[in-house]
């Protein structure tokens, strides 16, 4: 914090990423000792009481305070990127709002496999003043009432419980009364709310020592499953393909952030789960076959070319946008993996509804044709020294899917 100094006329020139947020308000004294100065506005509905530094694990005595002394009023909390109100009455916590993204109403929705972001992104942009996006989702009847209360609650104590893990911010309390709409019911009173914040905090800590990310993906081990609680069973059967984050695989089976992160570590702990970072492509049969030849060819090639053209990813992505029909309908939003392979399970997607041998050739077809598109790449960036034995494992890969698939050609 940088230090301020009161000049012999009595005047405090602040920082304006202090003065800015104040504008031309009027100020008052709150409370002045020879060791600090509170100023407040005298405008604000609610007297500011209570101010201070949030500094790490702060916040559970300042719930403990204000459910002791059974205060009711608002506390406001200003952190790096944006603030949260919390609202007390008779020292209960009652309602609690945000102002960051990822904890609005919708985004829990989203989470929760309720709502998808394109239907959220339309009605956020029907939202005003006299119409609010839980109204919206109940009269549209895309969301049921008792589920919007539901995904209320976990909004509210979401928001409170992020605040435990919080270390650095500022806070100021006002005291005034709680209008009743105001007001949400939670399942838990403050003290069991602390106790369990200070739970989640260690657990979540323990949790991410396994998971590590919640943008890696979940991978079932083969490993005999028993015993398995319904959370756990739906988890299991949703990271059979390993195509999905565990932050996916999380919003597909309709649980909390945290509830999902305990049910993956028992998972992982049981040894039925292991975290990969990268999705598997490993596809059965003859598809896969193919796919794992062409691919570890392209991973080759990738690494190769990429030393001498780092343009080179940019131009095999728009390759594979370019592609002349039959062979676009088979790659269709399949992009360009960070090693230079395709997504099998994108591919063998876009392949349902045809017939069994259609598959294969169209696949083989499909990527030959992208081979032969990386073989100019290989021409014109490499030597002739370099570029010969890769161009000679491109028909040796050309050859052996078409003998797998009995077509010599």
């Amino acid at each position: 914090m940088e230090k301020l100094k009161i000049n012999n006329s009595g005047s405090l020139q602040l920082p304006a990423e202090i003065y800015r947020p104040l504008g031309n308000q009027p100020l008052s004294v709150i409370s002045a000792s020879s060791a600090h100065l509170l100023l407040g506005r005298p405008d604000l509905d609610g007297p500011v009481l209570i101010s201070g530094v949030l500094e790490a694990g702060a916040i559970t005595d300042l719930l403990s305070y204000f459910n002791m002394f059974r205060k009711t009023g608002i506390l406001t909390i200003e952190l790096e990127g944006g603030l949260k109100s919390l609202y007390f009455q008779q020292g209960e916590i009652v309602f609690a709002t945000s102002s960051f993204s990822s904890e609005d109403l919708g985004e829990v929705l989203f989470s929760l496999g309720k709502i998808e972001q394109d239907t959220l992104r339309e009605l956020r942009s029907l939202v005003n003043e006299n119409t609010s996006l839980g109204k919206l989702l109940v009269e549209r009847g895309i969301v049921a009432p008792r589920d919007l209360w539901l995904a209320a609650r976990s909004q509210v104590e979401h928001i409170i419980y992020a605040l435990f893990s919080a270390n650095s911010g500022g806070f100021y309390f006002q005291s005034l009364p709680i209008e009743q709409e105001q007001i949400l019911r939670l399942s838990m009173s403050t003290q069991n709310i602390i106790m369990e914040g200070l739970r989640r905090l260690d657990e979540k800590s323990l949790f991410m020592r396994k998971i590590i990310s919640l943008d890696y993906f979940p991978l079932e081990t083969g490993k005999d499953v028993a015993d398995l609680t319904q959370a756990e069973a739906r988890l299991m059967n949703a990271t059979q393909a390993g195509q999905q984050t565990a932050r996916d695989l999380f919003r597909k089976i309709g649980l909390r952030e945290f509830d999902g992160m305990r049910t993956l570590f028992s998972l992982i702990e049981k040894r039925l789960v292991r975290m990969e970072e990268t999705p598997t492509t490993e596809i059965e049969g003859l598809l896969g076959k193919i796919l794992a030849a062409y691919n570890s060819l392209f991973k080759v090639i990738y690494s190769q070319v990429l030393k001498a053209s780092p343009q080179f990813p940019q131009e095999m992505a728009q390759s594979l946008r370019d592609l002349p029909q039959p062979y676009s309908f088979v790659l269709r939003d399949v992009e360009l993996q960070t090693d230079g392979t395709l997504d099998g399970y994108r591919i063998v997607e876009n392949l349902v509804g045809l017939e069994e041998g259609d598959k294969e050739k169209l696949l083989a077809d499909s990527l030959c044709e992208v081979a032969f598109t990386a073989t100019m790449a290989l021409r014109r960036d490499l030597d002739a020294e370099q570029a010969r034995p890769l161009i000679a494992r491109v028909l040796e890969i050309t050859t052996k899917v078409r003998g797998m698939i009995g077509r010599e050609e």
